[in-house]
């Protein structure tokens, strides 16, 4: 995560003042933290206008890996048992079989705008994952992951043997998001995080809300944190069709929290997500944070009508 990265912040205040926060030392716990407070805050306490972060060193080397699964569950169960091996992988990708379907149609695109041919799909793939190692001991490592793999029936493993098979593996990846316009003219993109282990509930999940409410539903995304992005796929000019999405969404997000989830990893709550805060946070805890806005904000000039509930800052 990005803000596990940041160790200072400038800000400007909605006052005018500017603070820094944070520590320019390895370790640093005066204070509350309010370079984490400000991160998290979705532009709704400070301007941020410098940010100061800590580096490492470009790994050694690494393995890039393509596996393919005839079963969707072989290849959610596999995520878990990966990391159980005390493997942490620095990208560890998930794509179910519409996203394939979506992937296959652009094999031309992907050859016109990069010169690759892109990687052959077999036809009884339902999903696939993506890994990626660095570091040292990557043989190790990849021995691991493919007995792994070879326990939950993987179908192939493909490892790139250089730089070139690497990109052609993630072009796979890459061509995802503009493919999958296709299907539908409007896509619900949702980016919620399950616990790893509870990753093939949460594809199970998937599959019975599509058919509950017959819509296309896309899932890809970074199954090594767990964290999958949820593409509810739909005509929004067909009022039906838009209900039954918004009903969707709903006891999706019901369900992500039953699993132990979260609502969202990575974009936020802004303005879509505010109506089910209350899903993942207490009262106690959403007035806290509504405390806070007020502490830093007063008369509510950044970001407005974000995070909490429409018509708190009205």
């Amino acid at each position: 995560m990005t803000k596990d990265y940041v160790t200072g912040l400038e800000v400007v205040l909605p006052t005018g003042e500017i603070i820094d926060t944070g520590t320019k030392t390895i370790k640093g716990v005066v204070g509350y933290d309010l370079t984490k407070l400000i991160i998290g805050s979705e532009g709704t306490l400070a301007v941020v206008t410098k940010i100061r972060v800590r580096l490492l060193p470009k790994p050694a080397g690494k393995k890039t890996m393509l596996a393919y699964f005839q079963s969707v569950n072989d290849a959610a169960e596999a995520v878990p048992e990966i990391m159980h091996q005390k493997i942490i992988p620095s990208a560890l990708e998930f794509v179910d079989k519409t996203a394939i379907s979506c992937i296959r149609d652009s094999f031309d695109t992907i050859k016109r705008e990069t010169g690759r041919s892109a990687m052959s799909i077999p036809g009884h793939t339902s999903a696939l994952l993506i890994i990626e190692v660095d570091g040292r001991g990557l043989d190790h490592d990849v021995k691991l992951i493919k007995e792994v793999l070879g326990r939950r029936n993987v179908i192939k493993v493909i490892v790139a043997k250089d730089e070139k098979e690497q990109d052609a593996i993630w072009d796979v990846r890459r061509a995802l998001s503009p493919a999958i316009t296709r299907i539908a003219p409007k896509k619900i993109n949702e980016d919620i995080v399950v616990p790893r282990d509870r990753l093939p509930d949460a594809v199970r999940m998937f599959n019975d809300l599509s058919a509950k409410y017959s819509l296309k539903i896309i899932a890809f995304g970074h199954a090594g944190d767990g964290n999958i992005h949820v593409n509810i796929m739909i005509d929004d000019s067909d009022d039906d069709e838009v209900s039954r999405a918004d009903a969707a969404l709903k006891e999706l997000f019901e369900n992500v929290i039953a699993l132990g989830g979260t609502l969202s990893g990575e974009h936020g709550v802004g303005i879509t997500k505010a109506p089910y805060l209350k899903l993942e946070l207490s009262k106690v805890q959403i007035g806290l944070m509504k405390k806070i806005k007020d502490l830093f904000d007063q008369n509510h000039i950044l970001n407005p009508n974000k995070i909490f509930f429409h018509g708190y800052f009205i």
